[in-house]
């Protein structure tokens, strides 16, 4: 596919898909504006380019991008006008929330065409949304010369790598609330990983399937059946062997340290247990390639965030190794624990990541492929 250097923007409209779904707080302010940062070298390449720049983006299902622009005038030093206003020299235009239209979500023509009118080239900056058929997302490149940005061109060459030519031995980690999510991944590097580590929410519908947990609600059909298509006997493929249970989130009520198989029918299985963190880290210290996606326990509460913690803390410790880490929760954790500067890449997606590393086609990259 064609990157930025490709295209001529000298006095073009650049219209630029952005991903500013950043997390807010309670007041609507910006929580962490990690992907913000992480777009800025194209926005300054297309300004010192002198490309007429138009970004746009969605923000959770409705919220106005004003927090995003006061934050990119803050970064750029130019002005951000928001809305359908023209930019003149030196300004920026950023439009408003994607997802105040149905059009967007729906990927329809009309919309597609109307925003690609604003524009001359189109460039995608938005990783972590190339796993969505929405209109800005693949209706717009149809109308424009199109390539990728410098952010979305880095995820690409690095992911690719690791399901190509990594580095050995790859150590895969994976965890989180959504086994749903994580199927196809955890299948691909049950073949192309040296070791697989499985904890979290996740861990709990395998260890069921294999016998091991015992007397438990069994998981959806649908989930039995994919998990029974993986090769549970695998020596590449390490569960948990002892976690951190109680009855409720809290912990407040008592927490134990319980054998998988040990868990009672009202206990609730929140983090790995001393031995599984020991397990997991002697490991992770002999990788020369790392992948993380999903924190390994509830890391939200502080009786269950010493295993998450720990396994963050042993992947910084592996110097020679090349980490690489996505999914909000995840890097929530990290910027919880003060540890996510210590990893080589921090991908910008979750659903796409793991998607793009489970071997999905993403339609975004598609499309830009086909330009």
């Amino acid at each position: 596919m064609k990157t930025l250097k490709d295209l001529d923007v000298k006095n073009k409209r650049v219209l630029v898909r952005c991903d500013f779904n950043v997390p807010l707080d309670e007041k609507g302010e910006i929580n962490d504006d990690f992907r913000i940062k992480q777009t800025l070298p194209t926005i300054e390449y297309l300004l010192k380019n002198k490309a007429r720049v138009i970004l746009m983006s969605h923000l959770g299902d409705g919220g106005s991008l004003q927090v995003i622009q006061k934050r990119l005038e803050k970064y750029l030093g130019v002005p951000v006008l928001l809305g359908k206003k023209k930019a003149g020299e030196g300004e920026i235009l950023l439009l408003e929330n994607l997802r105040f239209h149905k059009g967007e979500e729906k990927n329809d023509e009309k919309f597609a065409k109307g925003l690609a009118k604003l524009g001359d080239v189109y460039v995608n900056e938005a990783f972590a949304v190339c796993h969505r058929p929405h209109a800005s997302i693949i209706g717009v490149p149809k109308y424009l010369p199109s390539a990728a940005g410098f952010l979305l061109e880095k995820e690409i060459k690095i992911l690719s790598r690791v399901l190509e030519d990594p580095w050995r031995p790859l150590v895969v980690i994976i965890g989180g609330l959504k086994i749903e999510s994580k199927i196809k991944v955890i299948k691909q590097f049950l073949e192309k990983a040296d070791q697989l580590l499985v904890g979290g929410k996740i861990a709990e519908p395998i260890l069921i399937v294999k016998g091991i947990c015992v007397g438990r609600p069994w998981p959806l059909e649908e989930v039995v059946k994919e998990i029974e298509k993986f090769n549970l006997t695998s020596t590449k493929l390490h569960l948990p062997i002892d976690a951190l249970v109680s009855p409720d989130e809290t912990g407040e009520m008592y927490v134990n340290e319980a054998a998988p198989g040990r868990v009672r029918k009202d206990e609730m299985l929140l983090d790995i247990g001393p031995e599984t963190i020991k397990m997991f880290s002697k490991i992770i210290k002999e990788a020369k390639m790392i992948v993380w996606a999903g924190p390994v326990g509830l890391f939200e509460r502080p009786f269950f965030e010493k295993g998450t913690k720990a396994i963050a803390e042993q992947i910084v410790r592996n110097y020679k190794a090349f980490k690489i880490v996505g999914g909000g929760d995840t890097l929530s954790a990290l910027k919880k624990f003060g540890l996510r500067d210590k990893f080589d890449h921090i991908s910008t997606g979750g659903g796409a990541m793991l998607a793009f590393l489970g071997g999905e086609e993403l339609p975004g990259l598609k499309i830009l492929e086909q330009q």
